[in-house]
């Protein structure tokens, strides 16, 4: 499969970039969700609104500091009015938030969800039991993103295994050629049609190698732990011990992102200096340990209805 998509949907002047609205889709579906979730748990549609932007913040928030800290730290360090800024001073260009790290949001959502619960005076594992509903269907989305994106891909692969994904504007092969140079387009959108369309420049195609499309199964892995605990919440009693379907969660999430590492090109970090792991698996062992332990002790605290 060669990819080359085209950066989003453009009305006049404007482009809805794909990665944009896979987020509005994630929220969006997060919010239809845990509004049914309320209306069964006869919670208020004020309470519903604050959990809205208290885990908004929080995913947004924790994202970008999980990126900066945990795998882009050397280059931060020096440049600390870049970390909540979408744009680069010397010189100046308008960059966006380019880095948003899984692990980050996940310390930045149960934070705020510690503070949210002391509000409505809800246990903490109460609300992570319900929110992680729509965190695992959000975090489907957020992967088709970074596809469309041409990011988070995989190790190189060969051509014959059947999902490998041609990245044509994937980031390793165009750091060592110059794209606008080869084929004299005036921008970038314009090269890589060209790339994938015009036969002066199939052996450059040829050049180009096909990936695992790591986003993909990452996000398969993802719909799948949503329909176990939707499943889990509707249709069994899990939802009367608190933790259970926290734990759950944690555990297999955070599982299905350390099996995908296997595969996945190198998002930096500390892994040169701890060697064997990478930075995305280390991190993904806490998370691992703490659903395992939370998922076992569920069954000692039994929802009351003080």
């Amino acid at each position: 499969m060669i990819w080359n998509p085209s950066e989003g949907i453009t009305i006049g002047s404007f482009t809805l970039r794909f990665y944009s609205l896979m987020f509005v889709i994630a929220f969006a579906l997060g919010y239809y969700i845990m509004k049914k979730v309320y209306e069964r748990e006869n919670r208020s549609q004020d309470e519903l609104d604050k959990l809205f932007f208290y885990t908004f913040i929080a995913t947004l928030l924790g994202a970008r500091l999980g990126h900066v800290f945990f795998y882009d730290w050397n280059y931060y360090k020096d440049h600390l009015s870049e970390i909540l800024l979408p744009f680069k001073f010397d010189p100046f260009e308008f960059t966006g938030f380019a880095g948003l790290a899984s692990h980050g949001a996940a310390v930045g959502i149960i934070l705020a969800m510690f503070f949210y619960s002391r509000m409505i005076k809800k246990p903490l594992l109460w609300i992570l039991d319900r929110v992680v509903l729509s965190i695992t269907i959000g975090g489907v989305f957020v992967r088709f993103g970074n596809f469309f994106n041409s990011e988070i891909y995989g190790h190189i692969t060969d051509k014959s295994m059947p999902f490998g994904v041609k990245f044509i504007r994937e980031d390793e092969f165009w750091q060592s050629q110059n794209l606008l140079g080869i084929t004299q387009a005036a921008s970038k959108n314009e090269a890589y049609k060209l790339i994938q369309t015009d036969p002066r420049f199939s052996t450059i195609l040829e050049a180009i190698p096909f990936r695992h499309p790591t986003q993909l199964y990452e996000a398969f892995g993802y719909v799948i732990l949503f329909i176990v605990l939707m499943f889990m919440y509707w249709k069994t009693d899990a939802r009367n011990y608190l933790g259970k379907i926290f734990g759950v969660f944690l555990v297999f999430l955070w599982l299905i992102r350390f099996v995908v590492e296997y595969v996945k090109e190198s998002q930096g970090g500390f892994e040169s200096s701890l060697g064997l792991l990478s930075t995305g698996q280390w991190l993904s062992i806490p998370f691992i340990i703490a659903g395992i332990y939370i998922w076992a002790t569920a069954k000692n605290r039994p929802v009351t209805n003080s």
